[in-house]
């Protein structure tokens, strides 16, 4: 019999180095990047997959006023509902400056179960 304690899926703590919400079977803040479980038993949870990736940037041309931005992440449903909307970040951006911004998608299986392949959009027929 396995002493090992598994948390329910999708259950979350507050990192106690930057206090953002993260999951609990994690073993390294998302945020921080710190280590926030040390020796306890479970196994350490990384990323089984990443299936999205976006980098891009906007440059400031060199003439007129500034810019300026907010950060905006959406995450809806299979129904196309809103589950949450979260403002990053906001800024400014002076003429002649660039910004890079970049968002990713962590999948994580806590245990170790199978991964699906991942398809693009065009192979799954939505467009």
């Amino acid at each position: 019999m396995s002493t090992i304690r598994r948390t329910p899926v999708g259950a979350t703590r507050v990192c106690p180095h930057c206090r953002a919400v993260i999951l609990q079977s994690t073993s390294v803040c998302p945020s921080c990047r710190k280590h926030v479980r040390f020796g306890t038993g479970e196994a350490e949870t990384a990323p089984a997959f990443s299936p999205l990736r976006v980098e891009g940037s906007i440059r400031h041309p060199p003439h007129g006023e500034g810019w300026e931005y907010a950060v905006v992440i959406t995450v809806k449903n299979e129904r196309g509902e809103e589950i949450i909307r979260q403002l990053v970040a906001v800024g400014a951006i002076a003429p002649g400056e660039l910004r890079t911004f970049s968002f990713g998608v962590d999948v994580y299986a806590p245990d170790g179960g199978p991964t699906p392949e991942l398809t693009s959009l065009e192979d799954s027929g939505t467009q």
